[in-house]
């Protein structure tokens, strides 16, 4: 167990580790020369460190906005009954998410070298939280040792096997190659946004061809686009939500200037991820020939969803904003019909690494329309999985999907309950 949690808590839960070693093993079984090998490892490295910085930007810049959201729309319901919460339940059974974790990876890697299954979960965090989901399920289905880690470790194998391999050939059709696929809790939504793209859409008008008068052609960067529709976004907002809330979103600062700093932070951030997604995938790509060429023969990695966003970047801010503006009336309605007993938010984070992911799934197979609709569609589904799947984690860890929820943590958290029972 401690070399398991060594490898869980300094390799698996450290996506530019765990990704770097991935890069290492592929480039020797290559057998690259020493400054190649060393270059390699360390760029993707580097890579996924400048990705999640990033990510770290983008989520710091929305925070206020969640915050203001959160203090006018969240539904003044009954708490769950959560008496261990997140921190409690890993004190408790950490071991027990780690244990699962290694074993379903094992599990991954025979299924990619001995079926037609050839993809292999390569995104760490996501693979650490849908084990604590499963171990938590298990838990409150009243499972305990070896049944637990049993029934944990099937459903996370069939989850991290099943889910990429149904993205492949949509992520080929965003991508143009099929050097990877998506291994995300955003599958849900990806896998929504390619089906009503093609049977709604058109993919010949896409997003990324928006045609714009020549005033205008400034918007075409992606940064500037980014950051002034949030500065936008955040302005109304401020002046929405009226003096007593923005001092508590937004710290008393001056609206428009909180506003137009935030906004850019935003395209700031968004430009950061980008760059560091094309330098991950400069690196890990062709390193991950070697595992294909060697040990399992067309084996493709599952990575992170930030991937895709440099296919369609106008399409993963529609895809934001139109789902957060969805999901605030969906609040609104729901709290307006008395139709459900438990405290749900507004999901600012999930709307844009979940339903933006999406978005551009959708824009692929279907264009403006589809990603307009996934987007919709999208904001309201977030709502409805974060309120349906907190029952099914009430004595654990409702803590998790009210804050993180609404996307495959909630769905995977309602699925593999009505199996419990069987272990």
């Amino acid at each position: 167990m401690a070399v398991l949690n060594y490898l869980v808590n300094t390799v698996f839960r450290q996506p530019p580790l765990f990704l770097g070693l991935i890069a290492l093993l592929g480039l020797l079984l290559q057998k690259k020369g020493l400054s190649d090998t060393v270059k390699g490892t360390l760029k993707t490295v580097i890579g996924v460190i400048v990705l999640m910085k990033g990510v770290d930007i983008i989520v710091a810049s929305i925070n206020p906005l969640a915050t203001a959201f959160t203090n006018i729309y969240a539904i003044p319901a009954e708490e769950a009954i959560n008496p261990m919460g997140m921190g409690g339940f890993l004190t408790e059974y950490g071991s027990v998410v780690g244990l699962v974790m290694v074993l379903a990876f094992v599990v991954n890697l025979i299924v990619a070298r001995f079926t037609p299954i050839k993809n292999i979960f390569l995104t760490g965090h996501i693979f650490f939280w849908m084990s604590f989901i499963f171990v938590a399920v298990g838990v409150e289905g009243g499972l305990s040792g070896t049944a637990l880690t049993i029934f944990a470790t099937i459903f996370l194998s069939i989850y991290i096997i099943v889910t990429p391999a149904l993205l492949r050939p949509y992520v080929k059709e965003v991508t143009g190659t099929d050097s990877f696929t998506i291994g995300h809790t955003c599958s849900l939504f990806c896998l929504i946004g390619s089906w009503i793209g093609k049977l709604f859409g058109n993919k010949e008008q896409s997003t990324e061809e928006l045609k714009l008068p020549e005033s205008l052609d400034f918007m075409r960067d992606t940064t500037i686009a980014t950051g002034l529709v949030m500065f936008i976004v955040y302005f109304v907002v401020g002046l929405m939500i009226g003096a007593e809330a923005r001092e508590a979103a937004f710290g008393g600062a001056d609206v428009f200037t909180f506003s137009l700093m935030q906004g850019l932070t935003f395209g700031a951030g968004l430009t950061v991820l980008l760059t560091g997604v094309r330098l991950m995938l400069g690196e890990i790509i062709p390193a991950f020939r070697g595992i294909a060429m060697k040990l399992i023969p067309g084996a493709i990695p599952a990575l992170d969803c930030p991937m895709v966003f440099p296919y369609a970047p106008n399409a993963v801010l529609i895809g934001f904003v139109v789902s957060m503006l969805a999901s605030i009336a969906t609040i609104a309605i729901l709290a307006a019909t008395g139709s459900i007993s438990y405290a749900v938010i507004p999901l600012t984070v999930a709307c844009f690494f979940d339903v933006a992911p999406g978005a551009v799934f959708a824009n692929a197979t279907g264009g403006r329309r589809g990603v307009i609709l996934t987007s919709i569609i999208g904001g309201v589904l977030l709502i409805l999985f974060e309120a349906w799947s907190i029952p099914f984690l009430q004595h654990t860890v409702s803590d998790f999907v009210q804050a993180f929820g609404g996307n495959d943590f909630s769905l995977w958290a309602i699925i593999p309950s009505f199996f419990t029972g069987l272990f």
